[in-house]
């Protein structure tokens, strides 16, 4: 059995956040849920330290990131055109340098930007976690739908908590007791 070069690697989580700019997430169905889902895994992603990764879609047509979405920590912003995320060569260089292996996405709209940075990124070689409760859709057919497709085409479904105790590995971690609040918030 043959192994990509990346599998070998040990495993480096990265949050990426997808255009959680106000005109995307205006008509989302379930929004204040998944806005509330992204602020946790933001909240914990700052508390563990780990990369963040924030991409804005026209952002001179459709306005910037919601202040409240932005990390407090340091991220790196990655503005685009295209609908996959994957395209932009400074993200990939960046993903490159740090040995950035597993993916860990959220955001809007889980069938058009999402999907198609997801299904791109598998194609890289990339692990992909899915949060299926920090990302929506206007339409939840499409949002379903789009889960079941990456779903086969190798990404990981999951949900919010799940994936922060996953990342916190441990409760004898020092920043346990400020994951579990933002839980129980």
């Amino acid at each position: 059995m043959t192994h990509s070069s990346k599998s070998e690697l040990p495993l480096k989580n990265a949050l990426i956040l997808i255009d959680m700019q106000k005109k995307i997430i205006s008509p989302i169905n379930n929004k204040d849920s998944i806005i509330e889902n992204i602020q946790k895994l933001l909240n914990a992603y700052q508390i563990l330290d780990e990369d963040i990764f924030v991409s804005e879609q026209n952002p001179l047509k459709l306005g910037k990131t919601i202040p409240n979405l932005l990390p407090k920590v340091s991220f790196s912003k990655i503005q685009k055109m295209d609908f996959s995320l994957s395209s932009s060569k400074d993200l990939l260089d960046e993903l490159n340098n740090k040995k950035i292996t597993n993916l860990i996405v959220c955001g809007f709209e889980t069938h058009i930007c999402i999907q198609q940075s997801v299904l791109e990124f598998l194609q890289k070689g990339y692990k992909v976690l899915v949060i299926c409760d920090a990302m929506g859709s206007r339409n939840n057919l499409d949002h379903e739908i789009s889960l079941q497709r990456m779903l086969h085409k190798g990404a990981i479904i999951t949900t919010t908590e799940s994936i922060i105790f996953e990342i916190c590995k441990t409760s004898d971690r020092k920043e346990f007791k400020e994951i579990r609040n933002i839980i129980k918030n």
